[in-house]
């Protein structure tokens, strides 16, 4: 199924996929954390992932390298690459832990967006994207972003995570945090997020690809 598909595709189409099951979707890329147990392992999947891109078109890669395992992210229509990069895992013994995908963004209610939005640009070396986010130059760091209000909020505070899990993942999340002494202010939107918070009132969205 879509094997050939090229053009933008929808989170949805992606999971529905064969040969994606390591793959989570995350906002607008598609994540999967190899667990490798050492930075010998590690490196042995990077370079076959390096030889693989030479190879596969692909609209967006990262590959963070770390001594317990390797977390690729991929644009979501790059299903051709990830398909070949489970397949390189799996010949190295190396297996996939989709539980452990996730994307975190920073997230700043603004009445004024646009005049704060360059302040933010500058104090963080980032790149704008679109009107009212700004991105990591070197992916390391998380999105920041600004949603718009329309009047103030003097009780609750103006800047929150936003943490995009795997669909499948969601609720799990969501019980550890609420029996870690949070609490859920919203279900409004959910599947798409849920608005927690903690015991001092300061908040945080689970998201996920669900409902967009």
């Amino acid at each position: 199924m879509f094997a050939g598909m090229t053009g933008q595709i929808t989170a949805a189409q992606f999971h529905e996929a064969d040969g994606v099951e390591d793959w989570r979707c995350v906002y607008h890329l598609v994540s999967a954390c190899f667990t490798t147990g050492s930075l010998a392992s590690g490196l042995a999947l990077v370079d076959a992932i390096g030889r693989l891109a030479d190879e596969t078109e692909q609209r967006y890669l990262t590959i963070d390298l770390r001594e317990a395992g390797v977390t690729v992210s991929l644009g979501l229509r790059d299903i051709a690459l990830a398909r070949r990069i489970s397949a390189a895992a799996r010949d190295l013994g190396i297996s996939a832990d989709p539980a452990a995908v996730q994307l975190v963004n920073v997230t700043l209610d603004a009445l004024v967006g646009p005049e704060v939005l360059p302040f933010w640009r500058a104090v963080l070396g980032y790149r704008q994207i679109g009107e009212d986010y700004l991105s990591d130059p070197s992916r390391r760091g998380p999105g920041f972003g600004l949603q718009q209000m329309d009047t103030v909020r003097p009780h609750r505070n103006r800047m929150h995570l936003d943490v995009a899990v795997p669909h499948d993942q969601a609720q799990a999340r969501i019980a550890a945090a609420l029996a870690a002494g949070g609490r859920l202010v919203s279900d409004a939107h959910a599947p798409m997020w849920w608005v927690l918070a903690d015991a001092e009132g300061n908040e945080v969205c689970i998201a996920t690809w669900r409902g967009r």
